[in-house]
Order: C-alpha cells, then sequence, then structure tokens
C-alpha cells in the first residue's frame, strides 16, 4: 500500500561500508550467504566421488555514482513547496450538485507527477460513464478549476477526447508546486485506503506509460519533460514501484553503490526508472494547451459561481477550502537545487528514507535524502540537480521550518559520504 513515506531506524537508513567497495554485511547478505553454503553442503552430499563442487557466486554488481558538489559555492535557491494530500485517498469522483456535475480530482500529495495522466484519464472516464456526463456535448463549456500539473492533464485528457470549450481557471499560473517539484515517478507522500490501491497502481501505470512515450521521442505532443534514468532506493517495497514490474518495469537489480571516496551502500535499482523534468513538463503542457484552451487567472471561492454545467476541480489544497474537506492536509517539503555541476554524473535518482522527527514549529517531520536531475528552464545547462527532501504533514507558510534545509544538506552530505 502506497502511502506516507516508511519511518526507518537511523542506523539502517545510514547503512554503509567505508573503505570497503564489496559492502556491508547485512542481514539479507548473512541470510543469503547461509543459504548458499546450505545449498554447497547438498550438492556436495550428492555428488559422485571425485565430481569437483564449484563455489555458489553471490557477488552484488557495483555501480559507481559520483556524488554532486554540495558546497555553498554549488548550491542555487532553497525552495518550500506544499503538497496537497488527502488521508485515505485521493478525492477522485463524480458528484451532481443541483445543475452541476463536479468532478474531484484532488489530494494525490507527493504523487501529483507520478498519477497525473492516469489519473485524469481516470476521472474523465467516470463522468463519461455517467448518465449526466454522457449528455454533455463536444462543444459544451467546462471548466477546469486549477493549473497545476492535475488541472493541466485534465485539461489535456479532455481535449484529447475531443472537447473545444475547456477553460481552465486559478488564482495563478506561475511558480506552482507543481513546478518546483522533484520529479521521480515514485507513489510517495500520498495515503491509500486498501480497497482502492489497485486503482491507484492502474493510474500509476498508465502515467508510466505516457511519461515513457515522452522519454523515448514517442508522444507527439511533447518533445521534452521525461526521461529514463536509474533510481535507487534502499528496498523494492520502499519504492512502490513493485505493482508497476512486469507490466510496464523491469524487475530491480541488487546492487552496492560506491561513490568514490569510501562509501558504498547497499541498494536496489530500476534501471527503467522515470525522472519527470517538472519545470519543463509544465511549459510543455501550457504550450500545447494555448491554443487550444482558455486560461482565466481567477480565483474560484464556490462551484456554484461557475457558469458551466461541468465543473473538474483539480484546485489541490484549495479543492479542501471548496469542498469543506477536512482530510485536506497540506505537506510541505524542503529541497534545494543545485548549480555549477556536471551534467553526465547527475543521470541517476536516489531515494532514501531517514528517521523521524520534530522540527523548529514542533511539526512531526519524516526525513529524506533525495536527488535527481531536475534543470530549470533558462538556466544554464550545468545548473542541474536537486536534493531534498522532508515531508512535514500540516506545515504552512507560516511554519516554514527553514532549518530543515541545513538538516536536509547535511544528510545528502552524509549518506553520500562527503566529510
Amino acid at each position: 500500500m502506497a502511502k506516507n513515506p516508511p519511518t526507518n531506524d537511523a542506523n539502517n537508513a545510514h547503512e554503509s561500508t567505508k573503505g570497503n567497495q564489496s559492502g556491508s554485511l547485512t542481514r539479507r547478505t548473512l541470510i543469503a550467504g547461509g543459504v548458499a553454503a546450505a545449498g554447497a553442503l547438498v550438492l556436495a552430499a550428492c555428488a559422485p566421488v571425485g565430481t569437483p563442487i564449484l563455489p555458489t557466486s553471490t557477488a552484488r554488481a557495483i555501480r559507481k555514482i559520483t556524488p554532486p558538489r554540495l558546497d555553498t559555492a554549488y548550491l542555487g535557491k532553497e525552495v518550500l513547496c506544499y503538497r496537497p494530500m488527502r488521508r485515505g485517498a485521493p478525492n477522485m469522483s463524480v458528484e451532481t450538485v443541483g445543475s452541476q456535475i463536479i468532478a474531484h480530482n484532488y489530494g494525490h500529495g507527493g504523487s501529483g507527477w507520478t498519477l497525473a495522466p492516469g489519473a485524469a484519464k481516470y476521472v474523465v472516464d467516470l463522468v463519461e460513464d455517467t448518465e449526466q456526463g454522457n449528455i454533455v456535448s463536444k462543444g459544451e463549456p467546462i471548466t477546469v478549476v486549477g493549473a497545476g500539473v492535475i488541472g493541466l492533464f485534465t485539461a489535456y485528457e479532455l481535449v484529447q477526447r475531443g472537447y473545444s470549450n475547456v477553460t481552465v481557471k486559478a488564482e495563478g499560473f506561475e511558480n506552482l508546486t507543481s513546478h518546483n517539484a522533484a520529479g521521480l515517478l515514485a507513489p510517495v507522500s500520498m495515503d491509500n485506503a486498501p480497497e482502492f490501491q489497485a486503482i491507484i497502481d492502474q493510474i500509476g501505470i498508465d502515467a508510466y506509460r505516457f511519461y515513457a512515450a515522452v522519454a523515448k521521442g514517442e508522444q507527439p505532443d511533447f518533445a521534452a519533460g521525461a526521461k529514463i534514468v536509474p533510481s535507487y532506493f534502499q528496498t523494492r517495497e520502499e519504492s512502490g514501484l513493485e505493482p508497476y514490474v512486469g507490466a510496464v518495469m523491469e524487475p530491480a537489480k541488487d546492487v552496492d553503490v560506491d561513490f568514490g571516496n569510501g562509501t558504498t551502500r547497499n541498494m536496489v535499482v530500476y534501471d527503467d526508472g522515470i525522472f519527470i523534468d517538472t519545470a519543463v513538463m509544465m511549459e510543455e503542457l501550457r504550450a500545447h494547451l494555448d491554443s487550444r484552451v482558455t486560461f482565466v487567472e481567477e480565483k474560484i471561492t464556490s462551484f456554484a459561481d461557475l457558469p458551466t454545467q461541468l465543473v473538474f476541480d483539480c484546485a489541490g489544497l484549495g479543492s479542501g477550502a471548496l469542498n469543506d474537506d477536512a482530510e485536506m492536509v497540506s505537506v510541505q517539503g524542503h529541497l534545494i537545487m543545485l548549480k555549477d555541476q556536471v551534467p553526465a554524473d547527475m543521470e541517476y535518482m536516489i531515494l532514501v528514507y531517514f528517521a523521524e522527527g520534530v522540527t523548529e514549529a514542533n511539526q512531526k517531520v519524516k526525513r529524506s535524502f533525495y536527488v535527481m536531475p531536475k534543470h530549470l528552464p533558462e538556466t544554464g545547462v550545468n545548473d542541474i540537480g536537486v536534493v531534498g527532501g522532508t515531508f512535514v504533514e500540516g506545515g504552512t507558510p507560516e511554519t516554514p521550518n527553514l532549518s530543515e534545509f541545513a538538516t536536509l544538506l547535511q544528510g545528502a552530505k552524509d549518506y553520500y559520504g562527503i566529510a
């Protein structure tokens, strides 16, 4: 079940081997070694006299990664963002309120980018499967409330299905959480009821197919915004990607990651992971939609104020107020952009979880370390990379918890083994 980041013991989170590139002796390798030894004994007992017994190899592949430069001179802007998470599950449903059809699509937490294309398809399907939605003509006015990744992909899905009179209304269009998100395709920082998990998995698989087509140059509407890179995690379970294996992804591999400074980490890697360059993809979406839908800067405080019969509710945190939804909560995130890096050294992603803690505002924080090859438009080619991050449930602009920036940076240095 994909939900909020798991809590790990701090010692497990920082497991490493200094000065030994073959990796540390963990419970997993100890068990594997015991099984291999037992197997060798059985073979020895069953083999004819004089038959040579070949040793069983338990070696893990070694992956070499050069850490980014994390001195102050190589750090860009510090970014605060607020993920719109709904406890229990995202609201992806359709209801009739008076004469209006309201299609809800909000509350995806830190998985908005991971789910957006599939979630848009799912919710538009819901509308078209209802008696009221089925009679809405392709030329009838439709309003999408919200211009983040969920709103834009919903507008895109509508256009793809032939709806020709779509208006996107939002309080703002620039520097949204969707622009600032790091970009790993994996279900993180969300809460899913068990009975809803299979639907979330299928939505994620549909989204993976979309982004993979973009990455391979097979998506005709988008020339950039996603690429395939190795994605490293501590365990398969923590990745949240196992439901994708066999459907759209290859199995993960057990590897030792060598950072070239005496520090190695036992990890798993999905070599067909998807990185979404979120700011670039937002530009691509907006450029594609500009000539196909109408964008209006307007804060919506009530669906009843909208003149259209069909409304798609994609306002993120704003949807909590629009629906008086007590299950909506802001999950604050801290991340730091990098600059003056070596682009060839940044073609991978890592996500590991550390122990829980308490922020300066006395809020519970789930700390992690992640790094991704994020690149902001209109910046230099070497200004690439982002490190994070935090998950502060209930964090708001009034409680910025600024000391978390220093904490996350130290966590990144510690994980890489940078003195």
